[in-house]
């Protein structure tokens, strides 16, 4: 067991090490949305509702559906991405980052944005998307008709950014 020590001491460190630059990322930035792939993936309305209802399986032929959120009151901030794939009889989120596609397929793919203060409130489950989009507080863009199949996976995927932890100041970059 002694043997083992230093080895679980140094996993322990790089464990929480993850955990506080997870803490400390910028809500929406690349290293936030790898945390929110996890959090998908943990998650099992989506990763089975949506594999149920077909809704991952419309991937413009790629393997995966895009989905790209930002902050509309900053500025300088990047897209960030997730993608998702059909993985055995789940949808699963593949990646999580900086965005990689410039140009969205509109018939497969979400552009979703919102005000920080809204995607707080969405995470903190104070409203659904149905009322997120209907004051537009949420902006969204992409197939309507398909996301409005799955408005109660949606409602899961919009609590998201309420569990992650992050800085919310804007970047200045």
């Amino acid at each position: 067991m002694k043997r083992f020590l230093p080895i679980l001491s140094l996993a322990a460190l790089a464990v929480a090490g993850g955990a506080a630059q997870a803490q400390t990322a910028t809500v929406m930035s690349p290293a936030w949305a790898q945390a929110m792939c996890a959090a998908w993936n943990a998650d099992p309305v989506l990763t089975d509702k949506l594999a149920e209802s077909g809704w991952v399986k419309n991937d413009a032929g790629r393997g995966f559906k895009s989905m790209q959120i930002y902050r509309a009151d900053c500025p300088k901030s990047a897209r960030v991405e997730l993608q998702v794939a059909l993985k055995g009889d789940k949808a699963q989120c593949v990646y999580g980052g900086a965005a990689k596609n410039d140009k969205l397929d509109s018939g497969s793919d979400y552009l979703m944005w919102a005000e920080t203060s809204r995607w707080k409130e969405m995470g903190a489950g104070e409203y659904g998307p149905m009322k997120a989009m209907m004051f537009g507080r949420l902006k969204f863009e992409g197939p309507k008709a398909e996301a409005m199949k799955v408005m109660g996976p949606f409602e899961q995927f919009l609590l998201i950014p309420g569990k992650i932890p992050g800085d919310k100041a804007c970047p200045a970059k």
